[in-house]
């Protein structure tokens, strides 16, 4: 009998479609840490984005840039970390 706790998807796999599946959970998971390594390197740099926007002359601001490349890392890596994770979690 299938397990009634797992998505109605998940009940009759193969076992190459859920060695597939978990390979795709642990790919969300690399993921979603990298996303939070940058969230680190973002709240790092916020602390000089400030003072860069504030004295830096003309468009040369690297911090600022720096920030904003971080915050798209962390939104593009998150979003597709959190895709590829759903369904019900592996217990290991």
């Amino acid at each position: 009998m299938a397990n009634s706790l797992l998505p109605p998807e998940e009940r009759n796999l193969t076992p190459d479609q859920v060695e597939a599946l978990d390979k795709r959970r642990d790919l969300g998971h690399t993921f979603l840490v990298i996303a939070g390594q940058f969230a680190v390197i973002a709240t790092i740099l916020l602390l000089w984005v400030g003072q860069d926007l504030s004295y830096s002359p003309g468009w040369a601001h690297p911090m600022a840039f720096y920030f904003a490349i971080a915050i798209a890392i962390i939104v593009v890596f998150g979003i597709t970390g959190l895709v590829l994770r759903k369904g019900t979690p592996r217990l290991d």
